[in-house]
């Protein structure tokens, strides 16, 4: 994973990119027990992203120091990257409020735990389900703050509909 901190931190610094986050299965890892993930989602703010391919510079970043695309993603050491552009102010918070995580001596910046679920949480797939409850079953988060934030991001029904069906202990 430290390549793919050098990658971005270079991508930042040059101006490809104008700021990253890891977010998804391997951010959830800094904050609760290994998870089984295929790859690296990383959120970018582009410089440019009214582009028809707002993504083609990351690429032709990447290949030119020998990373090369497969699929969506770019394959750096061990590790599938998939570049998202922030797509909505959720994801755009997320990215301004990450954290900066040392990785071998390498600055990382990290999506928070509460962004994690509350993205998880408005995506809504099984799997995001069970990223919410590990985040909170590991005390990364808490219900309040998971509320919090959803309720400012006008997915409170979706958190109340979560907890109802995954915390609640009524029958």
């Amino acid at each position: 994973m430290k390549d793919v901190a050098v990658l971005l931190n270079a991508m930042r610094d040059e101006g490809i990119i104008g700021d990253y986050a890891l977010f998804g299965a391997a951010a959830q890892m800094r904050y609760t027990e290994a998870v089984a993930t295929l790859d690296a989602d990383v959120l970018v703010v582009m410089p440019a992203p009214d582009r028809l391919d707002p993504l083609a510079p990351i690429y032709d970043f990447c290949r030119a120091r020998g990373y090369h695309p497969e699929g969506e993603a770019v394959r750096v050491g061990g590790w599938p990257v998939q570049f998202i552009p922030v797509f909505n102010d959720l994801t755009r918070e997320a990215l301004a409020e990450a954290e900066t995580a040392d990785f071998d001596g390498e600055p990382f910046r990290v999506v928070s735990p509460v962004h994690l679920a509350v993205v998880a949480l408005a995506t809504g797939r099984p799997k995001d389900f069970t990223r919410v409850l590990a985040l909170l079953d590991a005390g990364a988060v808490t219900r309040e703050q998971v509320a919090a934030l959803s309720a400012r991001h006008g997915l409170t029904d979706a958190w109340r509909c979560f907890e109802r069906r995954f915390l609640d202990d009524a029958p």
